[in-house]
This record gives C-alpha cells, structure tokens and sequence, in this order.
C-alpha cells in the first residue's frame, strides 16, 4: 500500500505551480523578444525608408540645378593661372543685378546669365569650404574694387561681369587673389526675391522682411556709413539669416524638409558645368553638419577710398589681402581669423 506524506503531497503541488510559471515567463520573455524585434524591424525599415526618401530627394533635385556652359576662362597664360589650393575647395557665389524684368538663372531662367552691358555682378563672395568640412569662410569682394580687368585696364570689380560675363569675371578675381575658383554659383535678383518669399522672409536689422525689402536692404550703400563695405556686411547678414533659417537639424533630418529646401535653392540657383550632380550630393553630405554658426564672414582687407575718372572706388589692402589669399590657398583659414584683425560681420550691421 502506498501512503503519501502529506508534506510531500505540498511539495509535488509547489514544484507545479513553479513550473507553471516559469513556462508562463518563458512565454512572456517570447513574445517581449518578438515585440522587439519587430520594432526593431520597422524602426529599420523607417531609417531605410527615410534615409532613401532623403537620397531621392538630393538626387532628384540636384539634377534639376541649371548650368551655365563656358563659365571659366580659356586661353589665359600659365603664368597667370593659379595653382590648386593644398586642401578644400572655393566657390565664387555671384549676386547679379540683371537689367531685365525676366529671371536669368535658375530653372525657370527665361533670359540668358549673360549679356554684354546687361548685368553686373552686385555682390561677389569667395567661399571657402576647408577640407574638414567643419566651417565655412566667406570672403567678400567689394563691388567697386579698383582692380585690374584683363583686357580691359583697370576698373571696378563688377564691371568685369558686364563686359565678358562668367568667364571674364573668374579671370580677373583669380588674378587679383591668386585663388583658384573650382566652382560658380549665380543667382540673380528676381531669384533672390522668390527664395527670400518662399522661406518665409527673413530677420534682419530687427525686422521681418520679405523679398522686395530684403532686396532693398542688401542693395542700398549711398546711406551707409561706410557705403560698399557696409553694403557687403548687409549681404553676408542676409545668407546668414537665410542659412540660420534653412540648415538646421531638423530640416536636414526630414525628407520633406530637405525636399522643399532643395526645391527652393535649385528653382534660383544657377551653376557651372563643371559642377555635376555627383558633386553636389558629395557636398550636401559633407557639409551636412554646418551651420550659421560654424560660418565666419568677412570683407576683403581695405586700404582705402578714393575717387578716380569720377568714381568712388575701394582700394584693397594688398599686403593685407596677400596674407588671407595666402590661407584660401593653404587651407589656412582658422589659423588665418584666429591671428588677425579682420572687418568681420558683426552682430548688429548697418
């Protein structure tokens, strides 16, 4: 006969009832691992998704961008050609004012960059991208630069683009800087006006602005206090404005952000040739980290003022401007702004 302690009995009972619940947990510890793992999964596929909507997006858009043929200039003497700078790259943004009621670049360009006596090129800026990719420097040229035009004698720096367009104008501002420009961007004032409304306008000089008065604003210099030079601050105060607005983290981590962002840049923005749609990809991806902030804006050193054949001309500091050509080429820049005093745009401007 077989007894059963009933102690035993207790114990049989225990061991179910703990084997019941460790199967239960292991169930739990199942499903937890599967609820993960989905997540996991559709967090992926969003990431996938968002970063190839993101890469649609720039290679879409970049495409769109208009070139300008022949931008550079051919048949210049080697010893007038500049050497490729020892790291990164520099860019010459144009600023054109176009005599005519129709876009010049950009998409929807209905007339063409250039025509002799048509334009001028109103703001000038050399911007320097190092090679680490972590700031930008941009330079700006005065307009009325007393310079020497090839061909064409001395005079200011802008007529350089009224008389032989793209071309011309590169010529004459690697000759006076000895900076290798690798690449043109050109926007016209029509252009400047649609980007400026379709961001939302801007805030400068403690105003909301739309186009037509940021257009005002960057234009006017026979009321300033130091005319073109405070002119040039106001236009570096203004793609200050508009970068601060556009690049941020949010904007470059969004795809429709980033979409409605390019579309807006490649719709005004017209480029050289040589710029391909790779190119610019590789560019928007490096530089994908900078900021207003991370960007140092500054007037070319100035010797002076002066009048000559009735004009009111800016004399360039040479041995200044030798120094700061010297770390365009060098790629120098930081040490450069760090060890000299420069006419840098500041944080209230005319």
């Amino acid at each position: 006969m077989t007894t059963t302690d009933p102690v035993g009995h207790k114990d049989t009972a225990v061991e179910e009832t703990h084997g019941d619940e460790a199967a239960r947990g292991r169930k739990r510890r199942r499903r937890t691992r599967r609820v993960l793992l989905a997540a996991l999964t559709l967090l992926a596929a969003g990431v996938v998704a968002v970063a190839g909507t993101l890469w649609w997006a720039v290679d879409h858009y970049t495409g769109k961008v208009s070139r300008i043929p022949n931008a550079f200039p051919t048949n210049v003497p080697e010893s007038e050609q500049p050497a490729p700078a020892k790291g990164g790259e520099t860019f010459l943004l144009v600023g054109v004012d176009a005599r005519s009621d129709l876009p010049t670049t950009g998409e929807d360009a209905q007339a063409p960059e250039w025509k002799r006596g048509a334009q001028r090129s109103d703001t000038m800026m050399l911007v320097h991208l190092p090679a680490d990719h972590r700031h930008a420097y941009v330079v700006s040229l005065p307009r009325d630069s007393w310079v020497s035009v090839p061909g064409n004698g001395k005079a200011k720096l802008n007529a350089a683009f009224s008389w032989g367009g793209p071309p011309l104008l590169i010529d004459t501002v690697q000759r006076l800087t000895d900076v290798k420009v690798d690449h043109l961007a050109v926007i016209d004032w029509s252009g400047f006006r649609t980007l400026t409304d379709a961001i939302g306008g801007v805030d400068l000089a403690g105003r909301h602005m739309n186009g037509d008065q940021a257009l005002t604003y960057v234009r006017e210099r026979y009321h300033l206090p130091r005319g073109d030079l405070d002119r040039t601050h106001r236009q570096q105060a203004f793609l200050r404005a508009v970068i601060a607005k556009t690049l941020t983290p949010s904007t470059m981590s969004s795809p429709l952000k980033a979409k409605h962002l390019l579309d807006q840049v490649t719709g005004v923005v017209s480029v050289d040739d040589r710029l391909s749609d790779g190119d610019l990809r590789d560019l928007m991806w490096k530089m994908r980290d900078v900021r207003a902030s991370d960007m140092v804006f500054m007037n070319a050193p100035v010797g002076g003022l002066d009048m000559i054949k009735g004009q009111s001309v800016v004399l360039l500091d040479e041995s200044g401007s030798s120094q700061l050509w010297e770390a365009l080429r060098n790629d120098t820049m930081a040490d450069y702004v760090a060890g000299h005093s420069l006419d840098r745009l500041g944080a209230s401007t005319p």
